[in-house]
């Protein structure tokens, strides 16, 4: 199901956000932060599934737009690393949630639960793979970019990136960012599968989402 929340925005006071899954009142509730850009994208299937799949475990699921992202009418310009996490704290604390689960780059922007890191990924890496995608861009558009004068633009003025147009703060914020300390890392090893964040276009893998629900549930003891 979709259910809203109320999330504070530095370009919006008070706006709605959307997330999806299930808030039942059952004692365990995970909390996922989505993998950041087009990782998003890619893994969302993914993440529904395990929501689902997470229900037939009795553990209810919750799974935030990050503002700015999916249903989101929040600027996307505006958002940084600390403004999402305000938002994942604040979802956190309104849907009661219990843990929290990750993915890649979401272990930047988590909020202070119990849980888990699945892939997590450095801020900078990230960064990295976004300005290499624009350099190829513009190469094959007959110009030349390189990733030094794009970074220091990036850090003055903010950069399109991917399609995402990333403030000054966040393109600061990826610089710096590290995986949340707290959050027990978890290998894809672990539960199986591809690196669906990997792929070209968005993909699914049920016996992965499954996996994935079991190994949280066994942790969470449901």
């Amino acid at each position: 199901m979709t259910l809203e929340w109320p999330c504070p925005s530095p370009d919006r006071c008070g706006a709605t956000e959307y997330a999806f899954g299930y808030r039942t009142g059952r004692a365990a509730c995970v909390l996922i932060v989505p993998a950041l850009f087009e990782e998003m994208n890619r893994t969302r299937r993914m993440l529904v599934e395990t929501i689902r799949a997470l229900d037939t475990h009795g553990i209810d699921a919750m799974l935030p737009d990050l503002p700015g992202c999916n249903e989101s009418l929040a600027d996307f310009s505006a958002q940084s690393l600390d403004s999402w996490r305000v938002a994942m704290a604040r979802a956190a604390a309104h849907f009661g949630t219990t843990h929290v689960l990750a993915l890649r780059g979401g272990a930047l922007v988590a909020p202070d639960l119990p849980g888990w890191a699945l892939e997590p990924a450095k801020g900078a890496g990230l960064l990295r793979q976004l300005l290499r995608a624009r350099t190829i861009a513009a190469r094959e558009a007959g110009r030349e970019e390189r990733l030094e004068d794009l970074l220091a633009l990036g850090r003055s003025e903010g950069l399109e990136l991917a399609g995402y147009r990333c403030g000054a703060a966040l393109i600061a914020g990826l610089e710096a960012g590290l995986p949340a300390p707290h959050l027990a890392p978890m290998t894809l090893s672990e539960i199986g599968g591809a690196a669906l964040w990997l792929r070209s276009e968005p993909g699914e893998d049920a016996a992965q989402s499954a996996a994935l629900a079991a190994r949280l549930a066994a942790e969470i003891g449901a």
